[in-house]
């Protein structure tokens, strides 16, 4: 059977298995509580006024709890971890891969402003979360003019958004993540993700035109947005 986890393009998955390393929390009988995850995307000025369309296409995303002492449920590290990731397809360093039920595609030149784009919802346990990375498969450039772009991430890795999280009992966490196109010589791009733009929203909260305009906020209550530092780095 396969135990990987899909990130519902439409509607919230069934609820995931524990996440190996994750602190998160339980209910009084020890039953693991979950939360939503929602997951967008929006793009922030850099070079995309070159570019006619930008297509970025993504199957999935990795998701990092935040360290524990690895002893939950009276196991050993070695043993809750090896039995978290037979279940729920944790990968190294403790990251768990969340998979799209079929790729997604993103034109970031239509996701200017407040605008952004939906990759789905999915359940999580509770807890907090380091980061978030993209699983990015290819860029489709097409530059004003109708040429052709070649567009990358940097060093083929994985786009991660050094933005911390939480997953919170029945509560949705949308997790807004922003990156764009830089020029790196003639007719060459990278992918960059965008720490003033990156932003995460709890409960009923929107984005909103405002969040697309801030630079910098400090953490706030639930409802409203943080920004978050991101760097373009595997691990």
């Amino acid at each position: 059977m396969n135990r990987r986890t899909y990130l519902k393009t439409t509607g919230v998955a069934a609820a995931a298995g524990l996440v190996a390393g994750c602190s998160g929390s339980t209910d009084g009988d020890g039953t693991p509580t979950y939360g939503t995850l929602a997951t967008s995307v929006t793009d922030m000025p850099g070079d995309i006024s070159d570019f006619e369309s930008c297509v970025v296409t993504m199957a999935g995303l990795w998701v990092k709890p935040a360290e524990s002492d690895g002893t939950e449920s009276g196991g050993t590290e070695t043993e809750t971890e090896e039995a978290s990731e037979a279940e729920t397809g944790t990968e190294d360093g403790g990251r768990r891969y969340i998979e799209f039920e079929e790729p997604q595609t993103a034109d970031l030149v239509q996701l200017q402003g407040s605008n952004t784009q939906s990759l789905g919802e999915t359940e999580l346990e509770t807890g907090t979360y380091q980061y978030l990375q993209l699983d990015v498969t290819g860029v489709e450039g097409t530059l004003d003019g109708g040429g052709e772009a070649s567009v990358d991430t940097p060093g083929n890795a994985p786009l991660k958004f050094n933005a911390e999280f939480e997953i919170r009992a029945e509560e949705r966490t949308h997790f807004v993540a922003d990156f764009t196109p830089v020029k790196r010589g003639p007719n060459g791009y990278i992918i960059q993700p965008v720490a003033s733009g990156t932003t995460v929203l709890y409960g009923d909260a929107e984005y909103t035109a405002e969040d697309a305009s801030e630079t910098e906020t400090d953490s706030v209550e639930a409802g409203a947005s943080v920004n978050a530092s991101v760097s373009a780095e595997q691990n």
